[in-house]
């Protein structure tokens, strides 16, 4: 079984068709394999995946890979994937399906100046948005993002602008752009985790006025990255 690295937390119709992408994500990735999957959801929205038959092995490093992984047990030093659910001036509360959050300091973000709030505002940081970061362990060492998550999100701030959402599936996002009259002013709609996602904008694409057009049409968090 492997545990994915991102949330399933909305409710009613839309969880339907949440798992409905799930399942069709899952099947991209592994449906030419010999296995056969079957999809749960544990009480803390993380998505399992229970895989059997020859390729098995295989499938589970392709989705480990694809989706990042929750591991029941953290080892200090380590490169994990987590879940922004909090935040305050003095630091990120990631979730990594240990039950108690995981704490990131401000100082050990990486990510320039600023209060935690003041720099998840900067980078358009939207709830439950899959993070990676380093565990510091039980010592009192703080954990911090990893190298290659700042590296992310500093690059996400040299592009053309980005719109990132929470709370909506891919399609959904493409389908309301397109519908609001806004099919020219994306690139693509890049998958950050299942109901997270980045609009990245055309050059002259200004990213708050695109926010301002969708966001009657989108019942989520909006979060815009302006160059």
């Amino acid at each position: 079984m492997v545990v994915l690295a991102t949330k399933l937390y909305v409710e009613g119709d839309a969880r339907e068709r949440s798992l409905d992408s799930l399942r069709s994500l899952v099947n991209n990735e592994i449906g030419e394999l010999d296995v056969e999957f079957e999809i749960g959801i544990r009480h803390d929205d993380f998505p399992s995946v229970t895989i059997e038959g020859d390729d098995a092995t295989v499938a589970r490093n392709v989705l480990r890979e694809e989706f990042g992984e929750i591991v029941p047990d953290l080892q200090a030093g380590e490169t994990y994937i987590g879940t922004l659910e909090s935040w305050d001036d003095d630091g990120f509360v990631l979730d990594a399906g240990q039950g108690e959050g995981v704490r990131i300091p401000t100082d050990e973000l990486g990510l320039g100046p600023g209060s935690a709030t003041q720099i998840r505002e900067r980078y358009g940081l939207v709830q439950h948005l899959p993070l990676q970061f380093v565990y510091g362990g039980t010592d009192g060492d703080p954990s911090r993002l990893a190298d290659a998550e700042q590296d992310r999100l500093y690059e996400w701030t040299r592009g053309d602008g980005r719109l990132n959402v929470n709370s909506a599936t891919r399609a959904e996002v493409r389908a309301t752009l397109n519908r609001a009259g806004h099919a020219q002013d994306y690139v693509t709609v890049e998958r950050l985790g299942l109901l997270e996602q980045s609009v990245i904008c055309t050059e002259n694409t200004d990213p708050p006025g695109l926010l301002a057009s969708v966001g009657e049409y989108l019942p989520a968090e909006l979060r815009c990255v302006v160059p």
